[in-house]
């Protein structure tokens, strides 16, 4: 492996609250190696630290998982937002036609 690993071995366990809450202005979200380890060991199979970094560092993998987790996010924005928001006039249709 050329460089440092894009894999991170700090991670935040699932079940166990974020930082306590406080005005927040962005979420980030992340998969690490260590993320990655857990998982396999939850579906009974072993995954060492090299392979979840040789895994997260493969091609365009990366840049498939950020989208994922982009189109997850929106997802559940839209389904818990929409029900209670308004919905926006379309400015480009507002003025007279000629």
């Amino acid at each position: 492996m050329i460089g440092r690993p894009i894999a991170s071995i700090s991670i935040a366990w699932q079940g166990e609250p974020m930082m306590p809450k406080k005005k927040r202005v962005k979420i980030v979200a992340e998969i690490t190696a260590a993320h990655l380890i857990k998982l396999m060991q939850e579906q009974g199979n072993v995954l060492d630290q090299q392979q979840a970094f040789a895994f997260l560092n493969e091609g365009d993998r990366a840049y498939i998982l950020w989208k994922q987790m982009m189109y997850a996010g929106e997802s559940y924005i839209k389904s818990v937002l929409a029900p209670t928001s308004q919905p926006i006039a379309d400015a480009s249709n507002s003025g007279p036609t000629v």
